[in-house]
């Protein structure tokens, strides 16, 4: 095949149209890759259009409402579908151009806005999402919108809709568009940047424009933390909800294996591959859980939800802190040295925000990880040729019809290539799938009850049910790093620290919340992340929302164009 020629320049982030008062367009991709993130034309912080999430027309603070408060104004009469919908196409348009996070907009959204005011004067909302803008990830099929996965390969994909965004609609809520995400969820390259695909191009940190939102749910990260919807769906197979979520300042909700439908989603591996929500607010959160969640005849791993399993997960305990047995996942002395003091510092109070809040805190460390860590990619290698060539397979459109002509067109594409290689979809098609190879399956079971037993392990502590912990909490995230990319930096994401991985290997539930600030100036957002034991969802929640609630760590993005780089690690000592 003939060689491809490589750009040198950086990838910008897309110039979209957007919505008027009348109507809105579809942000078919036309060129992903023009100039770049070089820190002209950002936008400035004191710009009321892109800094602030108000709603002019009846000053109301995007950012700051919550899904309940949305619904009494509808209710009563003084905020309409319509309008709530033309304020999140305008704040699309105000700062979209630099964040680089909404891919695509549904162009019926208006009148779908227009449809829920009828259906709600008329019969009343369909649920507590009635008239809700929800952003999705581009891995979520929708049948009126383009599904790429952020990749070029799939600009003809046909798919129908996702079980997910089936029960959205179903429920009332209007899906205004689909999110950027690093592309095929950050599971194509080595040394690939997060945020980036040859679709959308560059997705930036809301808080400051030349740091990485993480991956691989970075649009829908960045998207809610903007205010360009209420909410949104990300998808983790290992940290793709949390990260992004944290390096964000957002709620992310990674949950139980199987309470969500992957029905119609672009996999990685059904083993680890969920979907979950992504909002501003504890509560919103919850309410995405409670429409998204369920049993799906297409998705075996639903059939595992408990009977008695109890699915009002926005019926949050304030207080749920009080009296909770709260494991906290310490650092090794080889981690702190990694991790910089102020973001140390932000976990150490976390710690004591919770005992304030009436938590008792247990140190604990995490067994198994090395071997977890060593099996993970070797068995999501196996599943994701079985899992994406199933799917394709599956899905209507023009595109490849696996992952070897996926690796074709690759290899002859402008774009794809131009940052980052393709070396894990490569061993991915040198892979033997699962069903050939006991081994393979082996690898997967070994590090599945691993992971499982290094949680639940930890929370049974002492001979006693009275020793036993509630829940388990670790740091989220580090500050965000600069993006850079391989071809041009040599280096692409700069990843530092993550607890993500057990209970993502585990299929456990995983929420993140805002915690604090570190980095350069204190701009860059930290979380905590809650997790505990299978199905064990809506008590973990509960939790995280209560430390929200007691702690109320979030503020509103800056925008800034850069903050300087962070200060070095210190040198080991001795």
């Amino acid at each position: 095949m003939p060689a491809v020629p490589r750009t040198t320049h950086r990838p910008r982030r897309r110039t979209v149209a957007v919505a008027t008062a009348a109507a809105c367009t579809l942000l078919l991709p036309a060129s992903a890759l023009a100039a770049g993130p070089d820190g002209t034309g950002s936008p400035n912080p004191a710009d009321a259009a892109a800094g602030s999430g108000t709603l002019p027309l009846r000053d109301l603070d995007l950012d700051a409402l919550t899904i309940p408060e949305l619904q009494q104004r509808m209710d009563e009469g003084s905020l309409a579908a319509v309008d709530l919908m033309r304020a999140y196409l305008g704040r699309i348009g105000a700062v979209n151009d630099e964040l680089g996070a909404v891919l695509s907009i549904n162009p019926h959204a208006l009148a779908e806005a227009a449809a829920s005011d009828k259906q709600r004067k008329r019969h009343g909302a369909r649920s507590t999402l009635e008239g809700i803008p929800v952003l999705l990830k581009d891995n979520v099929d929708t049948a009126e919108l383009p599904t790429t996965a952020g990749s070029r390969a799939l600009l003809d994909s046909r798919p129908d809709d996702a079980t997910i965004t089936r029960r959205l609609r179903e429920a009332g809520a209007i899906v205004i568009g689909k999110a950027n995400l690093s592309e095929w969820a950050n599971f194509r390259g080595f040394d690939s940047t997060s945020g980036w695909s040859g679709v959308g191009g560059q997705t930036a940190n809301p808080y400051v424009l030349d740091r990485n939102p993480c991956g691989s749910s970075s649009g829908s990260a960045a998207g809610v933390a903007a205010s360009l919807a209420q909410v949104s769906i990300g998808t983790e197979t290992d940290g793709s909800i949390v990260c992004p979520a944290g390096q964000t300042g957002v709620v992310g909700i990674k949950p139980t294996l199987g309470l969500v439908s992957r029905t119609g989603i672009v996999p990685i591996s059904a083993e680890q591959d969920t979907a979950g929500p992504m909002a501003r607010h504890a509560i919103d959160a919850a309410l995405l859980l409670e429409v998204i969640s369920g049993e799906d005849d297409a998705d075996a791993a639903t059939k595992e939800i408990p009977a008695d399993l109890a699915t009002d997960f926005s019926d949050l305990a304030p207080n749920a802190l009080k009296g909770a047995r709260i494991g906290v996942w310490t650092l090794t002395p080889e981690q702190s040295q990694a991790v910089d003091d102020v973001t140390e510092g932000v976990f150490a109070n976390a710690q004591k925000e919770m005992e304030a809040a009436g938590a008792t805190v247990v140190p604990v460390q995490l067994a198994y990880q090395d071997e977890i860590g060593a099996g993970e990619t070797p068995a999501l290698l196996a599943e994701f040729k079985r899992d994406l060539n199933a799917y394709l397979a599956a899905t209507p459109g023009d595109h490849p019809a696996d992952l070897a002509w996926l690796i074709e067109f690759n290899e002859q594409d402008p774009v794809e290539l131009a940052y980052f290689g393709q070396e894990l979809f490569e061993q991915a098609q040198a892979a033997t799938v699962p069903a050939d190879d006991p081994d393979v399956q082996k690898v997967r079971d070994d590090i599945r009850r691993l992971a499982r037993a290094s949680i639940d392990e930890a929370l049974a502590q002492g001979p006693g049910n009275k020793d036993d912990l509630d829940a388990i909490v670790g740091l989220t995230n580090t500050p965000a790093w600069v993006t850079k990319y391989k071809t041009l930096d040599g280096v692409g994401d700069e990843f530092t620290y993550s607890t993500s991985g057990p209970a993502a290997v585990a299929g456990y539930p995983n929420i993140t919340v805002p915690a604090g600030f570190s980095g350069p100036h204190d701009a860059l957002p930290i979380g905590i992340s809650f997790f505990g034991t299978r199905w064990d969802d809506a008590d973990v929640l509960d939790m995280a929302a209560s430390y929200e609630a007691a702690t109320g760590h979030r503020r509103e993005p800056g925008y800034l164009p850069t903050v300087g780089v962070d200060a070095p690690a210190a040198p080991p000592a001795g």
